[in-house]
């Protein structure tokens, strides 16, 4: 369904700093990275797309819009507990702190922050709790 999702970033620098560890925690490996432009792209596994891409903005501005935020998929509960954390040492506020939200759907567990930026994330597993330790172990 989608090709690539781009967030903006005021401060390219702070942001990959915020990015980096955050999609590494998730497994997602970084495509590219051109600080002259500047922007940086992760892909989804196992094929090429979607990228998340994070860069300045055409114009030069960047203002977070109210209403719009980009989930990102983790595989396990322990991982979105590790993203959030992650996300909050890196300079992220949180707006929601990981657990289960079963008015989405029976298995939902997820939680939400805010980018250096103020752009809004959610970082969700949608697999029942003993799922993933089963696989695990």
């Amino acid at each position: 369904m989608f090709s690539h999702v781009f967030l903006g970033t005021r401060d390219f620098e702070r942001a990959l700093a915020f990015y980096r560890p955050l999609m590494a925690g998730l497994g997602l490996a970084e495509r590219f990275c051109d600080p002259s432009r500047p922007w940086a792209g992760w892909q989804s596994s196992p094929g090429p797309r979607p990228l998340l891409l994070l860069g300045r903005p055409f114009d030069g501005g960047h203002e977070p819009g109210n209403g719009q935020m980009v989930a990102l998929l983790a595989a396990s509960r322990a991982l979105v507990d590790q993203a959030h954390a992650t996300a909050l040492a890196h300079g992220g506020r949180c707006e929601g702190p990981p657990g289960r939200r079963p008015h989405y759907h029976a298995h939902y567990y997820g939680a939400y922050f805010r980018d250096p930026d103020g752009n809004k994330l959610c970082v969700a597993c949608h697999d029942p709790a003993d799922a993933n330790a089963a696989t695990a172990g």
